[in-house]
C-alpha cells in the first residue's frame, strides 16, 4: 500500500533532491565525441584533452597547449509503458488504469570544455574540464496515471574539474580534484487516499506540487596510463564518491479546493528542505592494441558503486504538513563493458566504431517512471578530421535498452526505451 499523502510527498522531495546525484543509472559516459565514437573505450588511449575526464594521465603524453569545446546532443528515451498503473493508493477500486502510457519525447545538450598544457622544460601537465555528469530530463502526459510521481524532472548539473599529470619515462600518473554544482525541478501531482461516509477508500488528488533545489559537493580523482610498448598501453582510472549536500531546496504545494474542504489543509504549503547524498565512486581498467599503425583496438570495463545510494533521507524545516522521512532505494553495483575501434584512412581522416554493454543498478522495487532503466546495448559511430593545428571529431551513438518488466506499488507491466545521442568537439592545439 502507499503510504499517506504527507510521507509521500517527502518521498517526492527527496526524489527531486536526490535526482542530481543518482538519475536512475543514467551516468552521462560521453564526454568526447572522439571516446563516444569508440563506445567511450578510451581510458588507455586518452589521448586528446578530453582525458581530463576519461583517465587524466593522458595529458601527460600530449605536449603543448590544447583547448577542446563539445556538446552531446541527447534524445531522451523514447519511453513506453503497457500493463497496470495505479493513481493514488492501489487498493483502492477506480484507481487502476490499463493500457500504453508514452512519455513525452525531449531533448537536452550536456556540454563539456577541456583546457590543457605541457610544460617544455619539465615532465608535468595542467588541465581543466567543464562538463555534466549527471542531467536529467523526463516528462509525461499531465494526464498520465504516472502524474502523482511525476509530470516533469529536470536535473542541470555541472562539473569542474582540475588536475594535475606527471611522466615518468613510458608511465603517465595524474591526480584531480572534482567539485559538483546542481539545480533541480519537479513537477507533480500527489493523491491520497480519504474515507466517504460510509467508510469506502476514494482517492483524492491533494493539489499540484513543485520542487526546486541547488546542492554541491567535492571529490577527487587519479588516473594511471602505462606504454611499456608502442604496440600496447594500460589505463586505470578512478573517480571517488562526492557527497553532495542540498541545503536549499524548496517544497511549493497549491493544494486543491476538495483537498483543503476533506482534510483541512491551507491553500498553499511551502516549507525548505534539505539532505545529504552521495554519488557512486567509479572505476574503469583498460587496454589498447595497435597492431599496425592504423588500427587500434580499445577493451574497458567499468565498476560503478551505486550501492552507496542505498536510500534517501530528508529533513524538512517545517514538519506541520510534511514529515522528516527515510526511504530505502537498495540500487546495486554495476559492471559495464567496453570496446571500442579506430581506422586511420590517412593522415588526417579517422573512422572509428564500437559497443558496451551496460548493467541497470535499479532493483524491481524501486524502479519508478521518473526514469525506468534497464540494461542496455550501446553502439557507437564516429570520425575525426585533424590536422597540426587541431581536430573535428563526431559520433553517433544508438542505446537500444532491453525490455524492462516490472511489479510494485507504482506499476505492473513492462517499459520499453531507446535513445539516441549525436556529439562534436572542434579542438585546437598552440
Amino acid at each position: 500500500m502507499r503510504r499517506n499523502w504527507t510521507t509521500w510527498v517527502a518521498g517526492l522531495a527527496v526524489l527531486g533532491l536526490s535526482s542530481p546525484a543518482f538519475p536512475a543509472g543514467f551516468h552521462i559516459r560521453e564526454q568526447g565525441a572522439k571516446a563516444m565514437g569508440m563506445a567511450n573505450a578510451f581510458v588507455a588511449q586518452a589521448d586528446d584533452p578530453s582525458a581530463i575526464f576519461y583517465n587524466p594521465a593522458g595529458l601527460a603524453f600530449q605536449n603543448g597547449s590544447r583547448m577542446s569545446l563539445g556538446v552531446t546532443v541527447i534524445q531522451v528515451p523514447e519511453t513506453e509503458f503497457e500493463g497496470k498503473t495505479w493513481l493514488g493508493d492501489k487498493n483502492v477500486s477506480g484507481s487502476e488504469f490499463s493500457g500504453k502510457q508514452s512519455a513525452r519525447p525531449d531533448i537536452f545538450f550536456p556540454p563539456n570544455i577541456y583546457a590543457t598544457t605541457k610544460l617544455e622544460s619539465a615532465p608535468v601537465a595542467f588541465g581543466i574540464g567543464i562538463n555534466s555528469l549527471y542531467p536529467l530530463a523526463k516528462r509525461w502526459d499531465t494526464t498520465s496515471p504516472f502524474r502523482d510521481d511525476v509530470k516533469e524532472v529536470a536535473i542541470k548539473p555541472i562539473n569542474v574539474n582540475p588536475t594535475v599529470a606527471f611522466q615518468w619515462k613510458n608511465l603517465g600518473i595524474a591526480f584531480g580534484v572534482d567539485y559538483t554544482y546542481a539545480t533541480l525541478w519537479l513537477e507533480n501531482a500527489p493523491y491520497t487516499t480519504v474515507y466517504d461516509g460510509a467508510g469506502n477508500p476514494i482517492n483524492l488528488n491533494v493539489g499540484d506540487l513543485e520542487i526546486e533545489g541547488t546542492g554541491d559537493g567535492w571529490g577527487f580523482n587519479f588516473g594511471l596510463l602505462w606504454r611499456p610498448v608502442e604496440q600496447w598501453s594500460f589505463g586505470v582510472s578512478y573517480r571517488s564518491r562526492i557527497k553532495i549536500k542540498v541545503d536549499d531546496g524548496d517544497a511549493d504545494l497549491m493544494v486543491s479546493q476538495k483537498a483543503q474542504d476533506v482534510l483541512g489543509l491551507p491553500s498553499h504549503v511551502n516549507t525548505d528542505g534539505s539532505t545529504d547524498l552521495t554519488l557512486p565512486d567509479t572505476w574503469s581498467f583498460a587496454v589498447a592494441w595497435r597492431p599496425t599503425k592504423k588500427l587500434t583496438f580499445e577493451l574497458d570495463v567499468d565498476r560503478f558503486g551505486w550501492s552507496s545510494y542505498d536510500e534517501l533521507t530528508l529533513d524538512f524545516e517545517d514538519e506541520t504538513v510534511l514529515h522528516d522521512e527515510t526511504l530505502p532505494k537498495d540500487w546495486e553495483n554495476t559492471w559495464t563493458f567496453r570496446f571500442g575501434a579506430q581506422y586511420a584512412v590517412n593522415d588526417n581522416l579517422d573512422l572509428r566504431a564500437g559497443y558496451a554493454y551496460d548493467n541497470t543498478p535499479v532493483p524491481d522495487d524501486t524502479l519508478g517512471p521518473d526514469l525506468p532503466d534497464s540494461d542496455r546495448h550501446n553502439v557507437t559511430l564516429g570520425l575525426g578530421w585533424h590536422n597540426e593545428h587541431g581536430a573535428l571529431d563526431l559520433a553517433y551513438m544508438a542505446v537500444l535498452f532491453k525490455d524492462r518488466s516490472v511489479s510494485n506499488d507504482i506499476q505492473d507491466g513492462e517499459y520499453k526505451s531507446e535513445a539516441h545521442l549525436f556529439a562534436a568537439n572542434v579542438s585546437f592545439w598552440f
